[in-house]
């Protein structure tokens, strides 16, 4: 039987022992608590990063894409006012050339000066093409439709452009000078590289998508073997500026076919 020292004695050790659990738990408790709002922090942390890095990236892809819009806006200028005067200015002195010599030399002379037409015709179509501003104007079909016509005049390959659906115009003007200059750097790679005979251009309006597709009958490539250079980049990041899907798709001897799929977005 167990005295009244004993009985006081276990019982404080039972207290002891409830007091240095409940310590402990306390301790395990905050220890958990502080770890996990570090944790939470940290990864809150990492996502505010992630966010600018994002933010930094889009900020200067727009940058380096008004850049680029400058520089061609200022080249289409230059050639519409300058080699445009200047090629119009020699076909007017082919003209007076023309009248002044032999008719046997005449057919070399006229010649000459339809070369001339034909280039003067040339460069202002292109730099329509190179000029935001006339883009904007024209509005995208008829944009797209002079580059097409652009191609066939060059004789080096067939292009032919298929509408479809109702027109719908754009409410933001700078969407359809990207997904133009993503047109035009897939007609350019096409004409580079894929020793195509036949380049088709389908546009799809649809009440809520622009669908777009490109085809070409080229010799085609391996997606996963080739290296992303700077055209495929470009037309990448042009399209995630404004959030179009963007589709690149290519087999050897077969062909590439370049789909984007274009929502509708607000100023």
């Amino acid at each position: 039987m167990q005295t009244q020292e004993q009985v006081v004695s276990t019982q404080a050790e039972r207290y002891l022992l409830i007091y240095m659990i409940g310590v402990l738990v306390i301790i395990c408790t905050l220890i958990i608590v502080f770890f996990t709002i570090f944790q939470r922090r940290k990864n809150q942390l990492v996502i505010n990063q992630l966010k600018q890095k994002q933010a930094f990236e889009e900020e200067l892809t727009k940058t380096q894409q008004e850049i680029q819009e400058e520089t061609l806006k200022h080249v289409g200028r230059e050639l519409h006012d300058n080699v445009g005067q200047l090629l119009s200015f020699a076909t007017m002195q082919m003209n007076v050339v023309a009248k002044a010599v032999n008719d046997d030399v005449k057919p070399k002379v006229a010649n000459a000066s339809e070369a001339l037409k034909e280039s003067l015709a040339e460069v202002r179509t292109l730099s329509k093409s190179l000029n935001s501003d006339v883009i904007t104007n024209l509005g995208f079909d008829a944009t797209v439709k002079n580059e097409i016509d652009r191609l066939n005049k060059s004789g080096l390959i067939e292009a032919n452009l298929t509408l479809d659906g109702k027109k719908v115009d754009f409410e933001n003007k700078k969407d359809e000078i990207i997904l133009f200059r993503i047109l035009q750097e897939f007609f350019s790679n096409t004409l580079k590289y894929a020793e195509a005979e036949n380049l088709n251009v389908y546009l799809s309006y649809n009440p809520k998508l622009l669908n777009i597709n490109v085809e070409d009958n080229g010799i085609g490539f391996d997606l996963e073997s080739a290296e992303e250079g700077s055209g495929m980049t470009n037309m990448r990041k042009r399209a995630e500026l404004i959030n179009a899907d963007f589709n690149l798709d290519s087999q050897l001897n077969k062909g590439t076919v370049l789909k984007l799929s274009y929502p509708y977005r607000d100023v």
